[in-house]
Formats: structure tokens, C-alpha cells, sequence
């Protein structure tokens, strides 16, 4: 029986012709049979796929043929078989939509002008030198963060990545001009855009980890600086990095702990709430009442 995987993967290198690279690349999962959502910018490939680890490794090794895909960092995690509705496959102004095209300068071997990369290892030996000269800051959506972050990260209080570049123009974090900042998010393609975006507006010494916090957790399960559960986007909703992760996250209802996320029975309502298992029970409590603060972007893949 075919093994089900999940892979999250993204590339930056220049595209001529971004609708060309989307017919090819609907084409090449069509016939794997593969679903998924892949996004295609003039700055490169961004994408989440499942299905067969077999006719998954195929993809990946075509779709690093192309130029500058080449170094293409595929993440693999175990699927179901059923972990995307469909397969989405389209053309953006930007691979993630920070609503500000131009914030970052590709070439072919990757983004020009973003924070440098570090491995895990190298975080936590950073963490280790200087102590509270570093801060992580959380590259993704406010809800996100509520059932798994780093440890004392800053987390903005933003809803989708549009709401980024304000947040941080807004002076709320000219503190931080100073410190080693660290930021992060699910695989990394977030962290190349936002620490550009910090680095062009005055904050001086800009990280972003390698792989994003997916190599991370990889790496140190939960014996390193990462606390709780993983959003992510398809239909397990969170994954963890060992069965010793703690939960971290508050009820809604109830205020007790857990990491259970759920989609609220409104299907025009991109809101995640956050329930244990005791309070989602009651349907109630996942009617949409026009005051929910978080909003899932719709590009989200990592």
C-alpha cells in the first residue's frame, strides 16, 4: 500500500512567466495524482502537497529541474491520504501576500536582501552566547502562535500577513531595533519576506531560521526552545513533534489547556477557534458570531 506524506517545500529564483510554470505544474500533480495548493510568483514556487511518498519524490525531483529550483528544501511529514480537498495551482504577485510585492530582490540563488539563514543548531548556540540580546518573533498569524511558539517570543498582533508591514511601521517594536531578532514561521517562506521587510526599516541584526520551525521541531523534537503544538495548513490542523509536546493553547469557552483547533461551522468564516475536546462537543460553540479574531489567510501554506 502506497505510503501518504505531506510535503512543504518553497523556492525563490526569478519566473519570466508565472501562468506557464502553473499549466506546467497542474499538469506534473494531475498526473501524480497529487493535491495540494502551490503558489507561483515572478519570485518563484511556494507549496503544500499530498499523496504518495513515491509519486511525491517524483514531483519534487521534476519540479527542481527548473532553473533555480534547484535548491528547492522539501520538508516531508506522514499524511493520511486525505489531508487536501483538491489541488490549487495559481498565479500571485507574491508568494505570500504581505501586500507589498516589491518589499523583497530575488535572484537566482534565492532572496538578496533578507535576514541571514541559521540552522537550528545555530539558533539555539545563539540563544546560548547572548542570552536576552536575542528575541524571536513570530512571522505568523496572531492565532497561530496560541497553541505553539518559541520561548518569550514577540508575537505581532496581526490577523494575515497584510497586516504585517503596518505592525511593524507602527513604532510598537523600535525597541527591538537593537536586539538580535529572530524571526520564524511553519517552513520559512514568511521569514524570507518579513526579514527583509524588518531589515528595510531599521532593525539591525535580522535572523530567520533555516527550514523554519518544521527543521526545527525535526531537529530538537521538544527538548529545544519550541513549546507546543504546530498550525498547519490541511486537514490535521495541528501536528506535533513528539507525544511529549505540551499543550499550551486556552480554550475559548473554558480557558483550559489544549491545542485542538477547529474550523467554525460557518463555511464563508476563515476563523480557527481554539476548543478542548470537552467544549467543542457542543456545536454552539462553533457558530460563527461575527466577532472572531483571527482569520486564516488564504494563501497560507508556510
Amino acid at each position: 500500500m502506497p505510503i501518504p506524506k505531506i510535503i512543504l517545500y518553497y523556492a525563490f529564483a526569478p519566473v519570466a512567466d508565472p501562468g506557464a510554470v502553473v499549466l506546467w505544474q497542474r499538469t506534473l500533480c494531475e498526473s501524480l495524482g497529487l493535491t495540494g495548493r502551490i503558489i507561483v510568483s515572478p519570485h518563484g514556487i511556494n507549496g503544500t502537497l499530498g499523496g504518495a511518498m513515491s509519486d511525491l519524490k517524483k514531483y519534487a525531483r521534476q519540479t527542481k529541474e527548473y532553473p533555480g529550483f534547484g535548491k528547492m528544501d522539501v520538508k516531508w511529514s506522514m499524511g493520511s491520504g486525505n489531508d487536501f480537498p483538491r489541488l490549487s495551482v495559481k498565479a500571485r504577485d507574491e508568494l505570500v501576500a504581505f501586500a507589498s510585492p516589491d518589499e523583497i530582490t530575488v535572484d537566482a540563488g534565492g532572496v538578496t536582501n533578507g535576514g541571514v539563514h541559521l540552522s537550528p543548531s545555530a539558533v539555539n548556540e545563539l540563544v546560548a552566547e547572548r542570552g536576552d540580546d536575542v528575541v524571536f518573533f513570530d512571522g505568523r498569524n496572531s492565532f497561530e502562535a496560541r497553541i505553539g511558539r518559541f520561548t518569550g517570543a514577540v508575537v505581532p498582533d496581526v490577523t494575515t500577513t497584510h497586516d504585517f508591514i503596518g505592525e511593524i511601521e507602527s513604532g510598537k517594536y523600535d525597541h527591538l531595533k537593537n536586539k538580535a531578532v529572530v524571526t520564524y514561521c511553519t517552513g520559512g517562506v514568511r521569514c524570507e519576506i518579513l526579514s527583509a521587510a524588518m531589515l528595510s526599516r531599521g532593525f539591525g541584526e535580522v535572523y530567520q531560521i533555516e527550514g523554519g520551525i518544521v527543521r526545527y521541531g525535526e531537529t530538537f523534537r521538544d527538548k529545544g526552545l519550541w513549546e507546543g503544538a504546530l498550525y498547519v495548513f490541511d486537514n490535521r490542523q495541528i501536528t506535533r513533534f513528539s507525544p511529549n509536546a505540551e499543550d499550551i493553547g486556552e480554550c475559548d469557552r473554558c480557558g483550559g489547556r489544549t491545542s485542538q483547533v477547529l474550523n467554525c461551522n460557518n463555511l464563508d468564516c476563515r476563523h480557527r477557534a481554539v476548543l478542548c475536546e470537552s467544549c467543542s462537543a457542543d456545536p454552539h460553540n462553533l457558530d460563527c458570531s461575527g466577532t472572531h479574531p483571527s482569520v486564516i489567510d488564504a494563501d497560507g501554506v508556510g
